[in-house]
């Protein structure tokens, strides 16, 4: 299509294909049973991958890398930032920096992994008398090459800290846009971490989810020429965009520059923008490693393994908290905020 805002047209697979500055990007959504005293499924775990348990299945959730615990057992990162967002149940952080937190139901964490972290990211099925539904989407921000090996950071954006942008159609339909990096209009996102290439006003980085009522319309704010636009619809029926109709599942690049109207289906839609200027460097990655070249991946394992990234302070690689324990964040200096 001659002049149209949209530059391409991808399915959604598992993970979403991202554009520069996004490394990945992954949708969980995993309708856990009742869980049982370790906090694990009170469920049969007979036929299942233990420890790589990734395959869609009937019973519609995974244990992933878990062998009691549904999650992420601890593994290292280096390199880039991780964006987790928790839009339905909790997940429990452990990192060799000491740090630690249980967030979620509309929760965010952002960790710089910089120079070299390790963490585990676990799913502990709280409830024993109702199943235990979990939606996340995590996200990866590369670093440039002048902050690969910047110190880790860890914040928690708690979900009453970030702002909710609100516009009614003319037919009174609204779109609730929550604004995680970046801004629309006077409705601003919590500080980035401090040596993230979203930390630049420039780069214009942006993340919001975007719920829209059936019938909703929204034309969506330009940005600059040069940035990297994705949006991403995963759940709804149908969206037209810019005049386009998408069923859902699928991922639309776009014109950042351009005016686009959304203009919901029947019912309920929901959708992910990733947006930011490119970093523009070679990227070479083997597994959680992000680098700018081979030699630089060999140093990473190297160290690594010599020196662990500081180690595993918890008494397991699948760490969870108390059950009684309530959302929070606690830091590497040892200050601790707690939630409801």
């Amino acid at each position: 299509m001659n002049n149209s805002p949209i530059k391409s047209i991808k399915l959604l697979g598992f993970p979403w294909q991202t554009q520069d500055p996004f490394l990945f990007c992954v949708h969980h959504q995993d309708f856990y049973p009742k869980g049982n005293e370790e906090m694990g499924p009170a469920a049969s775990l007979k036929g299942r991958a233990i420890g790589q348990d990734f395959a869609p299945n009937k019973e519609g959730w995974r244990m992933y890398h878990g062998e009691n615990v549904p999650g992420f057992p601890a593994h290292p990162h280096r390199g880039f930032e991780t964006v987790t967002v928790v839009t339905k149940g909790l997940v429990d952080h452990s990192d060799s920096l000491g740090a630690a937190g249980r967030f979620g139901n509309g929760d965010v964490q952002w960790m710089t992994a910089g120079k070299g972290v390790q963490h585990c990211e676990m799913f502990p099925l709280l409830h024993q008398d109702k199943e235990n539904h979990l939606e996340l989407f995590q996200i990866w921000l590369n670093l440039p090459k002048a902050n690969k090996l910047t110190e880790p950071h860890f914040a928690m954006l708690w979900g009453d800290t970030i702002s909710t942008y609100e516009r009614q159609d003319v037919g009174g339909k609204a779109t609730h846009v929550k604004v995680i990096a970046g801004n629309i209009e006077n409705t601003n996102a919590p500080s980035p971490a401090p040596n993230s290439w979203a930390a630049d006003a420039t780069h214009e980085v942006a993340i919001w989810t975007i719920k829209m009522e059936a019938g909703a319309q929204w034309k969506l704010p330009t940005a600059s020429r040069s940035m990297n636009r994705s949006l991403y619809f995963y759940e709804g029926n149908s969206i037209q965009i810019a005049g386009q109709i998408f069923s859902t599942h699928q991922a639309i690049e776009l014109h950042a520059d351009q005016e686009v109207l959304l203009q919901n289906g029947d019912t309920e839609s929901f959708l992910l923008l990733l947006q930011g200027k490119p970093i523009g460097e070679p990227v070479v990655q083997y597994g959680p490693f992000v680098m700018n070249t081979q030699a630089e991946i060999q140093q990473a394992m190297s160290e690594y393994q010599r020196t662990q990234f500081g180690g595993w302070p918890w008494p397991s690689y699948e760490h969870v908290h108390p059950r009684e324990k309530g959302r929070f964040a606690k830091y590497p200096d040892g200050v601790e905020e707690v939630r409801s």
